[in-house]
């Protein structure tokens, strides 16, 4: 604990995230400096973290730009401690609907975007004490929501590839978690919001979706993560959490 009293559990650590910019991300990173993490953020815009981190441009949709990220990355640091993998977007759409360009699209961020991160992440992961990769994954990923086949079947990629990378870091002690978030209350929903002819009609009923009855928090969302992370937790991994607002397990009567 500091002496304001702010428990500093990741004091002297160094955290990468991707898509730090806002959202979730933006949450996440907030929350890991306040409690004593350096943080570097990648993001195609620096946004708010000019104010407490290190700000590198990085398209994860590209190997070039990943690879040039990560060279700016071990300038600054020889070691990272804890990779949050939150960089993604969006589809509306059916499998009937959606075009392959869409799908190409989608995967080429949510998925491959992972891995091509992770892949150069973990030989500095290797170095760390207390490893940690938690994976932003969606309640998407473990129940089905119409007009989300696209966005759906990314996010169960990333579940299932959660799962795989915490069984193949075991020998190297890097844990692998992910968070299920409900719709959040980020930029990105807003702006899906903005374009629907009525936006507060759609709001309600994203809201009335969850049975909580309102949308999920960012800082929410940032809170779980933090666990997952944690050097405290040295025997989570290969774990999901929740944080919907009781979508997927629960059945309230209208």
């Amino acid at each position: 604990m500091s002496e304001r009293g702010i428990d500093l559990e990741f004091a002297g650590l160094t955290a990468v995230i991707t898509g730090a910019a806002s959202g979730i991300g933006l949450a996440t990173a907030q929350l890991l400096h306040q409690r004593g993490a350096s943080i570097i953020g990648l993001d195609l815009n620096e946004g708010e973290l000019k104010n407490f981190a290190q700000w590198i441009q990085c398209d994860v949709s590209s190997s070039d730009s990943v690879a040039q990220a990560f060279a700016e990355v071990q300038k600054l640091t020889p070691v990272i401690d804890v990779l949050i993998n939150n960089a993604a977007i969006g589809s509306t759409g059916t499998v009937e609907s959606e075009s392959e360009e869409n799908w190409q699209k989608v995967f080429n961020i949510n998925v491959f975007g992972v891995a091509r991160v992770s892949k150069l992440a973990i030989p500095l992961l290797r170095k760390s004490k207390f490893p940690a990769i938690v994976n932003t994954c969606s309640v998407a990923a473990v129940a089905g929501i119409p007009n989300r086949a696209i966005y759906a079947a990314s996010k169960g990629a990333i579940r299932t590839l959660t799962f795989s990378m915490a069984c193949d870091l075991l020998k190297d002690r890097i844990r692998v978690n992910c968070v299920n978030p409900g719709t959040a209350d980020t930029p990105w929903v807003q702006r899906l919001l903005s374009q629907t002819n009525d936006p507060a009609a759609e709001r309600e009923r994203l809201e009335a979706r969850q049975p909580w009855g309102r949308l999920v928090s960012a800082d929410e969302v940032a809170s779980s993560i933090a666990y997952l992370a944690s050097p405290r937790q040295g025997s989570t991994t290969a774990t999901e959490i929740s944080v919907d607002g009781g979508m997927l397990n629960l059945r309230v009567p209208k």
